[in-house]
């Protein structure tokens, strides 16, 4: 597992833990007590999912121009680079697919319904909130793993960085080479 895959799930796990506390912090519920805190906690989690599918959708749409600027680059990257960049993808979409399950078993009118006991509004009231602590989470990792790909990006790309790790060793070489030569040839010229 690279770095920037550890620092984001490190991040999404004590950002997820963080939020859960809140929870945790609020106490036992129970019965019409909980059916009141879920009727107003239910905007503000609609809230977070509406934010992470619009947030998610955008980080998925804005990919492809990392895709695109990567290729074009002077510099060849190495397959990590492109893994990272799959990897992203891949939970950036399952947070959307979360966000959006969420959303909708969300939007079902519980509180209407005459078929749920009070009983079952304390269970729906955790999941709910677990729910929305690891989508929270989810999206930071997700946000923590596309800012080290393209801080990678950046000092490759931008700031012509050879001897990174995600630059192909080939290149690194032939960039050395070179750095060699115009030495050679400044000796050369200025003896």
């Amino acid at each position: 597992m690279n770095a920037i895959v550890k620092r984001s799930l490190v991040g999404g796990i004590v950002s997820t833990l963080i939020m859960g506390t809140g929870t945790f912090i609020l106490g036992q519920v129970s019965g019409y007590k909980a059916l009141e805190l879920i009727q107003k906690s239910i905007p503000g989690i609609n809230m977070l999912c509406n934010t992470v599918i619009l947030g998610s959708t955008t980080i998925l749409a804005l990919m492809l121009t990392l895709l695109g600027l990567s290729r074009s680059s002077d510099s060849t990257l190495t397959r990590r680079h492109y893994q990272d960049v799959l990897m992203i993808a891949k939970y950036d979409t399952i947070l959307i697919v979360t966000a959006v399950i969420t959303f909708l078993m969300l939007n079902l009118p519980i509180s209407e319904s005459e078929e749920v006991t009070t009983n079952w509004y304390e269970t729906i009231y955790y999941i709910s909130l677990g729910v929305a602590s690891i989508i929270g989470g989810g999206f930071i990792a997700v946000i923590m793993m596309l800012y080290g790909t393209i801080t990678n990006v950046i000092l490759i790309v931008g700031m012509g960085v050879t001897d990174h790790p995600l630059v192909s060793e080939e290149e690194a070489k032939q960039e050395k080479e070179k750095e060699e030569r115009k030495k050679e040839e400044k000796k050369a010229t200025s003896n």
